[in-house]
């Protein structure tokens, strides 16, 4: 009877303790130090130039996208350049990676242990059954009580899951301090806007993301509405003397002048009121990104982003721009139009969550090659204008400097642009999940090199890199 009695003692003592769990809130921030932080311009180039600035951008989609983007990583260290007289591989020329969902796990892995991801990241995530591992949480009884908090929910097991078994750990103050700067993105539901780890972005929650785990970030980038719980973040502003960017207020004059501008600086003016949102909730990247594309186009046509690539060609210190998009968009084959009978509400979620982002990733692709033939467009206005002047009257010249030339090089791979029939269709109808056969996650890798390796405009990079 003793002996029970002190059982059900501990239990209760156990229970009450796990009961009031709550989920690892970020720290406070008391001064704004902008040469301290995950900011682009704290990262080290190393042997990374400038003047060859290529981005990456890494797709949603479970371990199909993980894999996918893993394979690119592969083939660009496989992938042999000279670059100002030196050998190099072209994956140490990667400046930026922008991440979404299940392309933040390689992401994430790469931005923390380099080149021991092509020998860590297939045991610690790729070939690993991540959703079986989840669900065999949810059977452990700590679990439970720490469930029955209000302040503790499906994410934080996933999130330290993921700590413990695929990150070891790690913060963000034990992100490599030198290239490729990595853009973990999620959705700030409220705005439904992108919302990225860096500490430029966590300024305006008055917040130190130094140890701040990477895990969580990821956790947050893939938290897919309805299956996982939004990631919540503590909103410290106006406790650190942060001085916002003359931008913003602006933008916020030119309402009518500028409505994508004044649109971003009334969300970077929302998260000053602490008392407004002292929360911050975080869902999957993908809600307002799919392809994790949109910071790297608002870097290359503003100088407000911190880390603006229109600064810089303005600088005159980039002359070729790589911008690789590895979108891992599957193509599930549905019956829905087979039957006389409405979807059911799993068939209607789901085509209500995918299709959307779909859509979004098609018109931001589209978007950015539009933007560059626009680029393209004007230089070449410029000059045959110039050109004509000289004819009729050699000593006149177009007022202002000549535009920095710069050479583009967008490269877009997915799963429809592999040839064969049946390996397309196979590939495409992956589940978007996190467990896949090793056959699977090896097919999808092989693809992603022999998709990049015969894009057009990885052909003509490669080319002008020999």
């Amino acid at each position: 009877m003793r002996r029970s009695k002190l059982i059900l003692c501990m239990i209760l003592i156990f229970g009450f303790s796990t009961g009031c769990a709550h989920y690892l809130e970020n720290a406070a921030l008391k001064n704004i130090k902008p040469e301290s932080g995950y900011r682009y311009k704290n990262i080290s180039p190393g042997d990374n130039s400038d003047s060859l600035f290529v981005i990456l951008t890494f797709s949603g989609g479970g371990t199909r996208a993980a894999a996918f983007s893993y394979g690119v990583l592969e083939k660009l260290r496989d992938t042999t350049i000279i670059w100002e007289g030196k050998e190099k591989r072209l994956l140490d020329e990667v400046d930026v990676i922008s991440s979404v969902s299940g392309g933040s796990f390689t992401a994430a892995y790469y931005a923390l242990r380099g080149d021991k991801v092509f020998t860590e990241f297939e045991g610690r995530f790729l070939n690993e059954n991540i959703e079986r591992a989840l669900m065999t949480q949810l059977f452990y009884p700590a679990n439970w009580f720490r469930l029955a908090s209000p302040h503790y929910s499906r994410i934080d097991i996933a999130a330290r899951y993921y700590d413990e078994h695929v990150f070891d750990h790690a913060t963000f103050d034990d992100l490599r301090r030198k290239k490729p700067f990595i853009l973990i993105n999620a959705t700030d539901m409220t705005l439904g806007s992108r919302f990225e780890f860096t500490q430029d972005q966590f300024d305006l929650l008055c917040s130190d993301m130094s140890g701040y785990p990477v895990a969580r970030a990821v956790a947050a980038s893939s938290a897919f509405p309805g299956l996982l719980s939004p990631v919540s973040l503590v909103n410290h502003a106006g406790k650190c003397g942060y001085r916002e960017p003359g931008w913003v207020g602006n933008a916020l004059r030119d309402r009518d002048i500028a409505r994508a501008r004044f649109a971003r600086a009334s969300q970077v003016r929302s998260y000053r009121d602490g008392k407004e949102r002292p929360y911050i909730h975080l869902l999957d990247g993908g809600i307002a990104d799919n392809i994790g594309l949109r910071e790297p186009m608002y870097s290359l046509w503003s100088t407000d982003c911190p880390w603006s690539l229109l600064r810089m060609i303005n600088l005159k210190k980039v002359h070729k721009i790589a911008i690789i998009v590895v979108n891992a968009k599957n193509e599930t084959a549905s019956a829905i139009d087979k039957k006389e009978s409405p979807p059911g509400l799993l068939e209607t979620l789901n085509v209500v969550a995918n299709a959307p982002m779909d859509n979004y990733s098609f018109e931001t692709i589209d978007l950015l090659q539009k933007g560059l033939d626009q680029w393209a467009r004007d230089d070449a206005a410029r000059k045959s204008c110039e050109k004509a002047i000289r004819q009729s009257c050699p000593q006149a010249a177009l007022p202002g400097a000549a535009p920095h030339e710069v050479k583009f090089y967008p490269v877009v791979i997915g799963l429809d642009a592999i040839p064969d029939e049946k390996e397309r269709r196979d590939l495409k109808n992956l589940p978007t999940s996190f467990s896949l056969p090793r056959k699977d996650t090896d097919r999808l890798r092989a693809a992603a090199g022999k998709l990049l390796d015969e894009a057009e405009g990885f052909r003509r990079l490669r080319s002008d890199l020999k």
